[in-house]
């Protein structure tokens, strides 16, 4: 039979926050599903050690770690569903609410996304995700709805999201054919706004619906605060600017970044004492300067 939603997840070095996933979508969803983990270069070959563990998932193994987009292409090729829901390995779901996602879909052809509520893994389990607003047209700025906020009803409502969030989105196979896979670009950090926008370019809307709700143990691959985030972020801030501003916007856009935001990062973090951070961010910025952002 074939299966209602394909689950798409990336592992890197994380075999044992995967295997918690896996093993809550098997304690808790009775949708068929099929559940494809892309093992993206991790240092150990723990594409085959899930093959032992769970014979009855799909395991990919790439022997580079081809970033956030690139592994969940891998997934989406693989995927065999019209639901093909992207899952990362650092979540787990606590009830059977994941068919909703599929009923949005199915409800209205217009709707090219959807994303559940997303709740934060540690207690007291304040929402993480709740829907995002839009971004400042120069500095890039937006919010998550309900960041931090109880679950205490207040954001049960459906809503438009003018982004999809990376850790839990379904994304309808139509829209995939239309708009093109996540752009692999990135590498980690901001591939899903960009793809939301490729998105909505193609003509759908992306939705929130808060019938579902997904548990996020926040940044377990790359850690808070860590030089890797700090690069991609600065980095990937500057490349998105380029990639999806036009004309003034994109020029004042970039020079806000490098003569506002990053300057103010820079000094946080040496005031912090963290000289890791600072380095980070600077190579974050010049890697961009040097066009070393792949093709476009």
């Amino acid at each position: 039979m074939k299966p209602r939603i394909s689950v798409i997840s990336v592992n890197y070095n994380g075999i044992a926050v995967t295997g918690a996933m896996i093993d809550s979508l098997r304690r808790h969803v009775t949708t068929p599903l099929e559940i494809i983990v892309v093992d993206n270069g991790s240092e150990r070959d723990e594409a085959a050690m899930l093959r032992e563990r769970y014979p009855d998932i799909t395991v990919l193994r790439s022997d580079e770690n081809r970033g956030f987009a690139g592994g969940n292409n891998l997934g989406i090729r693989a995927a065999t569903s019209d639901c093909l829901l992207l899952l990362n390995n650092d979540t787990e779901v606590a009830d059977d609410t994941l068919h909703y996602l599929c009923e949005t879909l199915d409800a209205d052809p217009a709707i090219g996304a959807v994303c559940p509520k997303i709740r934060f893994w540690a207690p007291p389990q304040a929402i993480q995700f709740a829907g995002y607003e839009p971004l400042t047209r120069i500095t890039l700025r937006n919010a998550l709805i309900g960041f931090g906020k109880p679950d205490d009803g207040s954001y049960d409502t459906p809503h438009d999201t003018p982004y999809a969030h990376g850790a839990a989105m379904m994304v309808r196979r139509t829209a995939v054919e239309k708009a093109g896979t996540m752009p692999e670009e990135y590498f980690l950090y901001y591939e899903e706004l960009d793809w939301s926008v490729r998105i909505r370019e193609a003509g759908y809307r992306i939705a929130y619906d808060p019938r579902a709700t997904v548990f996020h143990k926040e940044s377990a691959t790359t850690g808070q605060q860590s030089p890797l985030r700090s690069y991609y972020l600065t980095r990937n801030r500057l490349l998105f600017a380029r990639r999806n501003r036009r004309g003034a916007a994109r020029r004042l856009s970039v020079v806000y970044q490098l003569g506002v935001a990053l300057p103010k990062s820079v000094c946080t973090s040496l005031l912090h004492g963290r000289r890791d951070l600072a380095a980070a961010v600077l190579r974050g910025a010049r890697d961009f300067l040097r066009h070393k952002t792949g093709k476009e």
